[in-house]
């Protein structure tokens, strides 16, 4: 969550809240703004004299909302620190968590030695995948896989850098990027978290405590050890990352969790779909949702896909079709 902000007046929307805290029997002493996420909610720390809370504003987020109760339980129940939930109304979009505190792993992995933290998260990440998925969770299934693809082509691509891509580069788009949904579909089922990286865990007791989890799926296995390692925001050097992919390998084993035979291959692929993703978002962020802040890391991103893919006899082509698009710097707002 983003830093901590002190505000002195509500909107209509903010005075709501204040009556459903009220009705709760909650009378903060103080109410700090947290700021929001991509999406339209946001967040208040409250000061109480039990301690400080956290409200979740979800406006018109019904199912949302209903859907972090439940996926909450799942995590609960796999043994992972997530937030209790001390009062809820999805209805009306609120909802009064326990506070994780405000150190997350992006900070914290800047400053502290890494082993312990990525360690804690890499056997979380085990325990929740050890866990049978519920047959309501929503499936990660291919055609929900080609639908995020299709993000980058349609924001990315046309929208930000003005491109209308002829026959011939939409027919290398679909022959790499079905490499990748086939990849993905092939691999054995679980809990996933679906944003499994830096800023959704928070350093907290037992640690990590995590955050954000409501769009959770039944999806590939590698799929949020892929986003924990290859981050928006936080990467590790190859040999680095190779040293953890070996101990989520023997983690995994040791649970019994069916993986890839070619577990780094696998977290590639499923890693350049997670990244084409994200560039389509990003960009959609900034055309339609005016926010640009997160196209900023464009580059990032596009250098982890040239690595994901550069070297996959199967995808050396669609590498070479991302390379070849201009810079993202030359996509600006219109």
């Amino acid at each position: 969550m983003p830093a901590i902000v002190a505000i002195e007046r509500f909107d209509p929307r903010g005075e709501r809240m204040i009556e459903w805290l009220r009705a709760q029997g909650v009378a903060p002493m103080a109410i700090h703004s947290m700021g929001g996420d991509a999406s339209n909610r946001r967040y208040f720390r409250l000061d109480t004299p039990r301690g400080t809370r956290v409200v979740m504003d979800a406006p018109d987020q019904f199912a949302v909302c209903e859907a972090f109760r439940h996926v909450r339980r799942v995590m609960a129940d796999a043994e992972l620190h997530v937030p209790i939930i001390h009062a809820a109304d999805s209805a009306a979009g609120f909802m009064l968590l326990e506070d994780l505190g405000d150190r997350d792993y992006l900070g914290a992995l800047r400053d502290e030695p890494r082993e312990s933290l990525l360690t804690d998260a890499i056997d979380a990440l085990v325990r929740l995948q050890r866990r049978a998925p519920p047959d309501w969770l929503p499936r990660f299934d291919a055609s929900r896989i080609a639908g995020e693809l299709a993000l980058f082509p349609d924001w990315y691509v046309r929208r930000h850098l003005g491109i209308e891509p002829d026959a011939r580069w939409w027919s290398r788009w679909h022959a790499g990027t079905a490499v990748l949904v086939e990849e993905m579909a092939r691999q054995s089922r679980v809990v996933v978290h679906r944003d499994y990286m830096v800023r959704n865990l928070m350093v907290a007791t037992p640690n990590p405590g995590i955050i954000d989890f409501q769009d959770a799926l039944v999806g590939p296995v590698v799929y949020d050890l892929a986003s924990l390692l290859r981050d928006a925001f936080f990467s590790l050097d190859p040999a680095e990352e190779s040293v953890w992919i070996d101990y989520y390998r023997d983690q995994a084993r040791a649970a019994e969790i069916m993986l890839p035979d070619n577990l780094s291959r696998a977290i590639d692929r499923t890693a350049a779909q997670r990244h084409l993703k994200v560039l389509g978002i990003f960009a959609r962020l900034c055309h339609r949702d005016h926010k640009p802040g997160y196209i900023a890391d464009a580059a990032r991103f596009l250098g982890y896909l040239q690595r994901e893919l550069g070297d996959d006899p199967r995808c050396r082509d669609l590498a070479r079709l991302i390379a070849d698009l201009p810079s993202p710097d030359g996509g600006a707002p219109a």
